[in-house]
């Protein structure tokens, strides 16, 4: 009976989705329609201009059918040096204009001019708010029905990142589904949920919320990240009154439910995956992970190397463990595994103390009273007498006492209890105010949250200073100021401390992650279903959220991906992501090496891979590192895994090459994490620009020689290959004993296709 009734569900979403389909197919939205010029001459009378706009009703009547569809259709009529005019038109009419001979161009009438969620415009390096014409945007038409799929916690389909107005039918190689608890249009083109997996161990779900909508806020988030449309004037708190877009803001999207309050589960994952294939899409973003484990029993690993031999490319994060060495997840080769990094952004909010110092930190609270100062006293010092167990210095729940806490600003140890947790207990216990200060761990990586009370968050050694005077002084005092948006930021980017790093810890011979991408402090779409702390506590409602993870920076690589994809449809997903790695930076604003968030010291290629995104260097790489599924079937012969397994990935008779080897498998980086005697390594460069004759530069890893073979390429034409070979030797005995790092180049004096090197000695 059960399945019967949802069989009918089942119908009626698609019968429902289909007629919607056909119903707004003849959806109207104004167009400009571009002839050229007119040669009036001097002397052009009034009557020479109306008899213009004669012409163009007498024009547009011909494809509307008659004179009063025209003169009510018609906006505007260029009479004078423009020869044109702009009418409401549907895509089909549109289309058919653009095919007579005497129109030079029809497109949507559209704004130029952009205030975007910053992070967007920093990757893309413009100013004053103005897309270039020669940016990837204009260039890729903004992803205009390129399909992404984000595999996450469902979606808020209210929200205005995912409105359908001014969009055409639904690309006819769709085939997806709307299921129950979400209505999809033309933008939110599909939705399903998948939670069997969730609740064979025992997982619980209301069956009212047993749907593809979004109850935590995450999934709205990355999708409206990677695919969201133009939402002007989007504020949280009063902050950041921008235009919000994602990355492919034309794109249609499509979400997949597969996780849950208990997370994210296997079984779900690949149905979810399995779906999403069939479905037609055109990039999957997936802002979920775990340890990193061998391939064939990895979820992620798997579904994500069936959609990758579909052509479909797969973006996922690399983890939030950092910095812990070895804690990126994701790590297959045929995915894009992104590390996050800050922009050049802040949302300030300063720690005053009674001494007259002034630290700098990041919230999206409010201040405390201004002109006045509070007492100030650390959670250790708060501890109540019945918290033995409990950690104060943490702020840990039930751990402060409320007589020693009223009326005073705390400073609470960031770890373990998440950092508006911290806040809320704080609150309860009757503070005014809360001074997050870091651990060692996190170092310079603070994050603007959403606290429940006037809150700043502070680093690692401002924390030890105001701790310091606490404890030495008769009367701490201090006052916290209310959040402010800056920008030109600097240094910017440099590592979030919590990025998970490499080395890779099943495949060491591949480096990952493979780019970073911002990831602190992103504004995005959220759920109207709960708080933006997600805490019971607090009862605030926003549309849109700032959050921070590997979460935030997986969505804005897939943005771009989505329109590299409508740029370039026949490349394949390796070769899209070695146009963005090997594009990618590794300085910062201030033309240094990026830092690392936790030591500010030079990030290395374990926390940023080839570096931070260059999207406009992306669409214009030059030269591709290229890979098939074949390619992929090699490396998993070289890694060990028995041939037999191996035939039944690609249902094909296929044999393991007799010289298998992870050192020439075509990735756009080196990795040898055993150098011993002299190590080659085989490399082959695919053509995809201009022809030309490419040199190599080489920054070697210290104490390592390297040598190229040849050290010259030249190309003739596009879709060419080439390779080379690269050889290393320890320079001395004890050279390399820990990971060095180098790099490698090829450029024809306009392209620059970068690959880091990786080395450590056996």
């Amino acid at each position: 009976m059960l399945l019967s009734k949802f069989s009918s569900v089942l119908l009626f979403c698609s019968i429902w989705c289909l007629f919607h389909a056909v119903s707004t197919s003849a959806i109207k939205q104004p167009y400009v329609v571009y002839l050229g010029s007119h040669n009036h001459g001097p002397e052009a009378t009034e009557a020479d201009f109306r008899a213009v706009t004669d012409s163009h009703y007498e024009f547009l009547a011909s494809f509307l059918g008659s004179d009063e569809k025209a003169r009510g259709s018609l906006i505007n009529s260029y009479q004078k040096n423009i020869n044109g005019f702009s009418a409401f038109l549907d895509e089909e009419e549109a289309a058919e204009i653009a095919k007579n001979p005497k129109v030079v161009s029809v497109f949507v009438n559209g704004a130029k001019k952009l205030h975007t969620t910053h992070s967007w415009e920093f990757m893309m390096q413009e100013k004053n708010d103005i897309v270039k014409a020669e940016s990837l945007w204009e260039k890729a038409d903004f992803g205009k029905d390129v399909i992404i799929a984000n595999l996450d916690t469902g979606v808020w389909p209210e929200l205005k990142s995912f409105s359908d107005e001014g969009y055409g039918p639904v690309p006819a190689r769709w085939r997806g589904l709307c299921t129950k608890g979400v209505t999809c249009n033309r933008k939110l083109i599909g939705s399903t949920y998948h939670g069997k997996g969730y609740l064979s161990v025992g997982g619980v779900v209301n069956a009212s919320i047993y749907n593809g909508r979004d109850y935590e806020g995450h999934g709205s988030h990355t999708l409206s990240t990677a695919g969201g449309d133009f939402v002007r004037g989007a504020t949280v708190f009063g902050l950041a009154n921008v235009t919000l877009k994602g990355g492919s803001p034309k794109a249609r999207v499509a979400s997949y439910k597969v996780c849950w309050e208990g997370g994210c589960f296997d079984s779900d994952m690949l149905e979810a995956f399995d779906q999403a294939i069939h479905d037609g899409v055109d990039v999957i973003s997936m802002s979920v992970g775990g340890p990193a484990t061998d391939y064939f029993y990895d979820s992620i690993a798997i579904g994500s190397f069936h959609a990758v031999k579909e052509g479909i490319v797969v973006v996922c994060s690399a983890g939030n463990s950092g910095p812990l060495p070895g804690s990126v997840s994701n790590i297959a080769p045929w995915i894009i595994t992104v590390g996050a990094s800050t922009m050049d952004r802040n949302f300030e909010s300063f720690a005053h103390l009674g001494d007259g110092r002034r630290l700098l930190g990041a919230s999206l609270a409010e201040g405390t009273p201004k002109n006045k100062l509070f007492p100030l006293i650390t959670g250790l010092m708060a501890k109540a007498a019945n918290a033995s167990s409990l950690n104060a210095e943490l702020c840990e729940p039930g751990s402060l006492d409320p007589t020693k806490v009223k009326g005073k600003i705390v400073a609470c140890l960031r770890g373990e209890n998440a950092r508006v947790d911290k806040g809320r207990n704080a609150a309860e216990a009757g503070a005014v105010g809360m001074i997050l200060c870091n651990d060692k761990m996190n170092g310079n990586d603070i994050v603007a949250d959403p606290h429940v009370l006037p809150a700043t968050h502070i680093s690692y050694t401002d924390g030890l200073a105001v701790v310091s005077y606490i404890n030495n002084s008769s009367n701490p005092t201090g006052s916290i100021s209310a959040s402010n948006q800056v920008f030109d930021v600097v240094p910017a980017p440099f590592m979030a401390a919590f990025s998970s790093v490499g080395p890779n810890t099943v495949t060491p011979e591949i480096l990952k992650p493979d780019i970073t991408a911002p990831g602190v402090n992103i504004l995005a779409g959220f759920t109207g279903a709960v708080s933006p702390t997600g805490l019971d506590f607090d009862k605030r409602n926003v549309s849109y959220n700032i959050m921070s993870g590997t979460s935030m920076s997986c969505p804005h690589v897939g943005g771009v991906v989505g329109l590299l994809r409508k740029l370039y449809p026949d490349w394949s997903p390796a070769a899209i992501r070695s146009a963005i790695s090997t594009s990618a930076r590794t300085r910062d604003n201030t033309v240094h090496p990026m830092l690392d968030g936790s030591t500010f010291k030079t990030a290395t290629p374990f926390a940023h891979g080839s570096g931070h995104i260059r999207p406009n260097r992306a669409m214009d790489p030059g030269l591709v590192y290229d890979l098939m599924e074949s390619d992929y079937l090699d490396f998993l012969c070289a890694q060990g895994y028995n041939e037999t397994l191996i035939k039944v990935l690609n249902n094909d008779s296929y044999k393991c090459p007799e010289s298998a080897s992870l050192l020439d498998f075509n990735y756009p980086s080196i990795t040898i994490p055993k150098l011993s005697g002299t190590v080659t390594a085989t490399r082959k460069l695919k053509n995809v620009g201009s022809p030309g004759k490419y040199q190599v530069v080489i920054k070697a890893p210290y104490g390592v020689w390297v040598s190229v073979e040849p050290s010259a390429l030249v190309f003739d034409k596009v879709g060419e290959e080439k390779s080379f070979k690269v050889s290393f030797k320890a320079k001395w005995d004890g050279a390399a004993k820990d990971y060095e790092f180098g790099g490698l180049t090829w450029t024809d004096g306009s392209h620059y296709v970068r690959s880091p090197i990786v080395i450590r000695s056996a």
